[in-house]
């Protein structure tokens, strides 16, 4: 399985698409209480499920790991978490998955400067209250430090995303063929 961690607008979804689409992944679909965004679809992008439904199934231990971000809950699923998967989590969710020793679980940490990250936002649609509130959260929660593991960081800011998801493409695949 691919983790994949980064601040908003790293590239992260973008860079699974890529994957997904080319390379052949499949997104380990999340669970998430917030609302959709304009052109999400239930079941491809989230689980877009209420409050006390994500309750249920954490309660149920139903979930990989699950976390509260800009008071919205995300959760991943156990059923499916397997290679040739692709899930985009927070540093507490990475921390608990490489835990519970998933074989073939590589973690790649997207890095991306800050003035890239402001006109990604804006591009698509974001509040700028919004975008300054993510900065000030990001700050904090995304740290190296928070990290219990990470296989690799990756620098976003001067590729296309094209050429990301085939980089890294090859670390996963070079690092789950050293794993065998």
């Amino acid at each position: 399985m691919l983790v994949m961690i980064g601040a908003s607008a790293s590239g992260k979804t973008e860079i699974a698409k890529i994957l997904i689409k080319k390379y052949g992944f499949s997104k380990l679909v999340t669970y998430t209480t917030r609302p959709m965004r304009d052109g999400e679809i239930d079941g491809v992008d989230y689980h877009f499920i209420s409050l006390e439904e994500f309750d249920k199934k954490k309660k149920k231990r139903e979930f990989l790991e699950s976390a509260q971000y800009n008071n919205t809950f995300y959760g991943s699923p156990k059923k499916g978490a397997d290679e040739n998967k692709v899930i985009i989590v927070d540093p507490k969710g990475a921390n608990s998955i490489f835990r519970k020793k998933i074989p073939k679980t590589i973690f790649i940490y997207l890095e991306t400067d800050q003035l890239i990250r402001r006109v990604r936002m804006m591009n698509r649609g974001d509040k700028l209250e919004d975008v300054e509130t993510r900065f000030i959260q990001d700050k904090k929660h995304f740290r190296k430090s928070k990290f219990t593991h990470l296989d690799h960081i990756v620098n976003t800011s001067s590729h296309t995303l094209v050429e990301l998801a085939e980089k890294i493409f090859t670390l996963y695949k070079n690092d789950v063929m050293d794993q065998d």
